[in-house]
């Protein structure tokens, strides 16, 4: 199995000193092809771990599957070019349980998506209503604001990669009842690390993932917010800011967002009535 960390010299500047030369701790980023039954469906660019939660979760985004029972299994098999002889851990073949339909080849997308990109262009505000399997409106949950403002915390002091590198995203699934945290990931791509959670969910057979949170340490995206209504997740909350599109599709979905979730203060973009609020403060 790949890295996902690795050691490079680097030459440490400041003004006014003597440059130094050290090796510096950086996040592995290398390419994934999935497949579903030995045809290409995907490429994307992710730190190696977790990569068949990557890939379910990922199914689950582009509408292939929507319960853990419809994910047989994966296995890693070897790369281009190689024959089959090397495995290369870069190559992830998706088995789907029997009778379950695999991705047409006329939407099957051969694509290379960048570790900012994510599913740039996927698909209208009216494709992801449509195709979706769960309606997060009807999800009743609500969180108190006190709960969620410690939710960025928590996610950060597990981030044990991110203390090497200071170079990648997470994103992490919390159980509003309890307020356990139940999974988190890290990637160098913010939709690879959704992708990861809603594929431990999958694994896990935990669709739809009604009553939780996903927290994202980074801004809410369009795909973001695609992959938690995709999961039946209704609430999303990220520290940093959302689009204008994310907040469009949240607001359609009846998702509740959830952005700039910073010390005891947060913007709510959409759904502020599942969020709880003091009296003295309530709108």
């Amino acid at each position: 199995m790949g890295r996902i960390t690795a050691r490079r010299p680097v030459v440490k500047i400041r003004l006014g000193e003597e440059p130094t030369r050290r090796a510096d701790v950086l996040a592995v980023e290398e390419p994934l092809e999935i497949r579903v039954a030995g045809s290409p469906l995907a490429i994307t660019m992710r730190t190696p771990g977790h990569d068949v939660e990557l890939a379910a979760g990922f199914l689950v985004s582009e509408a292939v599957i929507g319960r853990g029972e419809e994910f047989h299994g994966a296995i890693h098999c070897g790369g281009p070019g190689t024959g089959g002889r090397e495995n290369t851990y870069n190559v992830l073949d998706v088995t789907l349980a029997p009778g379950v339909t695999p991705p047409s080849p006329d939407i099957a997308r051969n694509f290379y998506t960048t570790s900012s990109c994510g599913m740039c262009g996927k698909a209208s505000i009216d494709a992801v209503e449509t195709v979706s399997r769960y309606d997060v409106s009807t999800d009743d949950v609500t969180v108190d604001a006190a709960i969620l403002t410690t939710f960025p915390d928590r996610l950060r002091e597990q981030q044990a990669v991110f203390d090497k590198t200071g170079g990648l995203h997470a994103a992490a699934l919390f159980d509003v009842d309890t307020g356990e945290l139940l999974v988190l990931r890290e990637d160098v791509g913010r939709h690879n690390a959704v992708d990861k959670v809603v594929g431990w969910a999958v694994l896990n057979d935990r669709l739809p993932l009604r009553r939780t949170v996903l927290q994202v340490s980074g801004r809410a995206s369009f795909e973001l917010v695609q992959k938690a209504v995709m999961a039946g997740i209704p609430l999303l909350a990220a520290v940093s800011a959302p689009s204008s599109l994310a907040v469009e599709l949240a607001a359609a979905s009846g998702l509740t967002l959830v952005g700039f979730l910073r010390g005891t203060s947060m913007n709510v973009y959409s759904g502020v009535e599942r969020v709880r609020v003091p009296e003295h403060a309530a709108l």
